[in-house]
């Protein structure tokens, strides 16, 4: 299905690593700040592609409408800023499909939503992401996902065409962004989703329960 691919791209929460941890962390600390008890992180996890908007959805009930909105979304980003690299960690499955895919000699790299100030610390304590020839950030072009231009940004940094790049993600909006970037697109099944979604739903061209499970669609060597 995939053999044409030269490239992959990833998204980054709930694709490549697991970040719920401190994302919940940093809202229940807003909680607790006003004596409130926290959260499980069972309640927050599905929110968490969605950022500081699911985060205060699950913790207060807040919609971006709301006055206080915006002082709630900066004391939440001040939190997470102070806690990020504590407990987000790869898919324990990650790091194996990574080092086949830099084995394959296969360019890879990070697509995501998450602003510079966030994604970048955490991406450089991470090692493994020593390896990516592409990282672009929500605020590395003047459009976010489910706008193609991040996508076409991070294929142009890999001097590799769109149509010959495959990118991996847990969100509707990966996939939109994905096709209105020419490339092929894996939904993965795996990550955080949102509520009520269906991935079946988002007409990716195909859907992955676990990381490993891309090295088969890219007929690349399976992880011991």
């Amino acid at each position: 299905m995939f053999d044409h691919i030269k490239a992959v791209l990833f998204d980054l929460d709930g694709t490549l690593i697991d970040s719920a941890p401190d994302l919940a962390f940093a809202a229940n600390k807003m909680r607790t700040d006003r004596h409130l008890d926290p959260l499980p992180l069972k309640d927050f996890r599905p929110m968490t592609g969605t950022g500081a908007r699911g985060m205060l959805s699950v913790a207060f009930g807040m919609v971006i409408e709301d006055a206080d909105f915006d002082v709630y979304k900066n004391e939440f980003f001040s939190n997470y800023e102070a806690c990020m690299t504590a407990h987000t960690h790869p898919f324990s499955e990650v790091p194996g499909l990574i080092e086949k895919i830099v084995n394959a000699k296969i360019p890879w790299g990070v697509v995501t939503n998450k602003s510079r100030r966030f994604a970048l610390p955490l991406i450089q304590s991470i090692p493994l992401f020593n390896s990516a020839g592409a990282i672009v950030c929500g605020d590395s072009t003047p459009y976010s996902k489910p706008h193609p231009e991040p996508l076409l940004e991070a294929a142009r940094q890999l001097n590799i065409e769109p149509g010959l790049c495959l990118y991996v993600g847990d969100d509707e909006r990966d996939v939109i962004a994905g096709r209105s970037a020419g490339m092929s697109v894996v939904a993965a099944a795996y990550g955080y989703l949102g509520v009520g979604k269906c991935v079946k739903d988002w007409n990716a061209d195909a859907q992955i329960a676990t990381p490993k499970s891309l090295l088969l669609l890219l007929n690349l060597p399976q992880m011991d």
